[in-house]
């Protein structure tokens, strides 16, 4: 190696930061054949080396290298007394400085710059020391960072002085920087998610950090700073929610600040942005107006968009939509929680207006990434969990009265543009500008209801589609609200869905096993909604046609619904009306049947169409009671999946805090 000709020093090939040097000097290589406990004999760093530790800027690249090679093993065995010397040093590096009154602004400034730096190494130091597999997680990660002796008081004071940065500092100590705050949510985002079904997580139990996330979020202005305290909060929310009275959860039922709500709904709308964003790149699906410019181009008459999306092949965009949405999606475990505790929330997440005039209310944007989610269910597991939360995000909302009402309201005001899914045949009509909120509901539940059939049903997507359908349907039937919308192809997919299920009873019957129950309430509900279409339908269509048309389709369907009561045995159960569906198809064959007869030729549909209005006057609907009747959402009855779905977030959460 060459001489420097100043200090006459081996010079380094190239050149290596401080920082990297005292990372490379605290995790010395060990000699396995070594008796594995004299690591603990071995001397301790000194006061100095940890000061100038945490004063130089991290090299988080660097840290990571050295760190992630080292298995969990070697880092229980071999290195134990290093990680918790560097755990406890840098907990206290994050405690503030309080400075004399006398104390320079540049003061105040080095002890940020100390905790920034503190947080840095922290950040990067938990995510790869917690994502190793340990044979015994919770007592190998404690011995890790802290000593079983010591855990309790260096994990204290751990979370106090994350609590204490995130709330903004107080007193002597000045204020923290939002930087600073918000690398203190990724130590915590880091923590909680490393250390997911480990007893680290109830140190964050017992130290309440909620108020201190929301004071956060009250003094932030970018999404990113509003969105990931509010993702940090649903983590924590959901940490044994089913086993304990978790307090995150009673503060979300307790919290009434308005202005902070609306901040976090506003930046969850602009997440959904992102995340829909994500869609687009992989295939573009507006439609395209007409445009001169556009006719030229078609004809080759002009050069146009030199910086097109490209265009991926049909495998390509499979495997690209299969991975989404992006890790972000990890906020809207939150927003469930929210909408599941709070009214204020849920109220303004459906009548928050857009800030400025052509931006998308949250609502729509919440809406449209469902869409998104839903035409895509099928491709993962990921994808089918979230899109089940959102589902259960509109149940909740559509189970309000109050909400439901502002949702069917035809209110200029109350009417905004919805961006829906077109990526995926078959399309339903295109409505653009601003729509009643409840069609773009409909619309997106029937995409799913068309996208998602497989022979292998995701029964729990198809009941909530069409519960939330049934439940909509039943309040515009109560408050005669009649909506100018497809009926035709909402009707058209529950009866489709209904030849689906008759077509492949014996397959669904065998594949979906334990899932009986759910299958026999898909098919009530299924069945239910249609009746309650017959029986009701005059105080919700908008159009004496829109009603016939519906009869038009039931008769057309005859053969298949007796076909799929006797499969299901629908008529020993008593909480369908499969029996209306049924009658009035055999009122109007029998009615067809004297007609064609008579005529002697096959009837035409207009002559069918005739037959169906003068059968009206002969037609008695027994319909059961109660069909426009449901059940409230419980919680308890999805604990299943939403332990599913708060894994699949915390994944994500790692994914984000460890930069993937």
């Amino acid at each position: 190696m060459e001489q420097s000709p100043l200090t006459q020093q081996p010079r380094p090939e190239a050149f290596q930061a401080k920082i990297v040097q005292l990372y490379q000097e605290l995790f010395k290589d060990h000699d396995h054949d070594e008796d594995l406990d004299s690591h603990y004999h071995s001397p301790t760093q000194t006061e100095g080396f940890w000061a100038e530790f945490f004063i130089l800027k991290p090299a988080r690249s660097s840290l990571r290298q050295i760190l992630d090679p080292i298995s969990a093993s070697d880092l229980l065995h071999l290195y134990s007394a290093q990680t918790q010397q560097l755990f406890s040093r840098a907990v206290s590096a994050l405690k503030p400085t309080r400075p004399s009154s006398s104390a320079s602004a540049s003061s105040q400034t080095q002890s940020q710059n100390k905790q920034a730096n503190a947080l840095d190494t922290l950040s990067v130091f938990l995510v790869s020391i917690l994502g190793k597999k340990y044979t015994n997680p919770s007592s190998d990660i404690i011995e890790v960072l802290a000593g079983l002796d010591s855990v309790d008081h260096v994990f204290g004071e751990f979370v106090g002085a994350l609590d204490g940065i995130v709330r903004g500092g107080s007193g002597n100590a000045g204020a923290t920087s939002i930087e600073v705050r918000r690398k203190a949510v990724e130590v915590a985002m880091a923590v909680t998610a490393g250390a997911w079904g480990t007893g680290l997580g109830s140190y964050f139990i017992q130290r309440d950090m909620f108020p201190a996330l929301m004071k956060l979020i009250q003094d932030s202005e970018t999404t990113q700073d509003i969105v990931r305290p509010f993702t940090l909060v649903g983590l924590l929310a959901n940490y044994n929610k089913f086993e304990f009275q978790n307090p995150y959860q009673m503060r979300l039922n307790d919290f009434v600040n308005e202005q902070t709500i609306q901040k976090i709904i506003r930046a969850v709308g602009e997440a959904c942005l992102t995340l829909r964003g994500q869609y687009v790149a992989v295939q573009e699906d507006l439609p395209e107006g007409w445009s001169i410019a556009g006719t030229l181009s078609m004809i080759g008459l002009v050069r146009l968009n030199k910086h097109k999306k490209p265009v991926y092949d049909a495998e390509t965009q499979k495997r690209m939509f299969s991975a989404l949405p992006g890790k972000e999606a990890a906020v809207l475990l939150a927003t469930y929680d929210f909408t599941h505790a709070n009214k204020l929330f849920c109220h303004n997440l459906v009548t928050l207006p857009p800030l400025a005039k052509g931006d998308e209310p949250p609502f729509s944007s919440f809406l449209s990434i469902t869409s998104y989610m839903l035409q895509h269910a099928h491709l993962s597991q990921r994808t089918t969990l979230y899109s089940h939360l959102n589902l259960m995000i509109i149940r909740l909302l559509i189970e309000d009265p109050v909400l439901c009402k502002r949702l069917c309201s035809s209110e200029p005001e109350h009417k905004h543009p919805v961006r829906l899914c077109r990526q995926r045949s078959p399309y339903l009509p295109h409505v653009s500008g601003d729509r009643v909120l409840a069609t773009a509901v409909l619309d997106t539940m029937i995409d799913a209801v068309n996208h998602n059939l497989r022979r292998r049903l995701d029964v729990g997507l198809y009941t909530l589609c069409v519960g939330i359908l049934l439940r909509l349907i039943s309040y515009m039937s109560r408050s005669r609200s009649r909506l100018e919308y497809h009926w035709h192809e909402l009707f058209r997919s529950l009866l489709s869905l209904i030849r689906f299920l008759t077509t492949y009873a014996s397959d669904l019957k065998t594949l979906l096993g334990g899932q009986q129950g759910q299958l026999d309430t898909l098919l009530d509900l299924v069945v239910n909604t249609l009746a309650l279409g017959l029986s009701s339908g005059e105080s919700f269509l908008p159009t004496s046609a829109a009603y016939d048309d519906l009869f038009y389709k039931i008769v057309e369907m005859g053969d298949v619904l007796v076909k799929f009561r006797d499969v299901y045995g629908l008529k020993k159960r008593q909480s369908n009306s499969i029996d209306t569906l049924v009658n009035v198809s055999a009122h109007y064959k029998d009615m067809l049947a004297s007609g064609a007869s008579s005529s002697k030729e096959k009837l035409t549909s207009v002559q069918v169409a005739e037959v169906i209005k003068q059968g009206y006057e002969t037609l008695s609907i027994q319909a059961k009671e109660g069909l426009d009747s449901w059940e409230r959402f419980r919680e308890a009855d999805e604990r299943g999946l939403l332990k599913k779905m708060a894994r699949e977030a915390v994944g994500d959460v790692r994914a984000l805090v460890g930069g993937e």
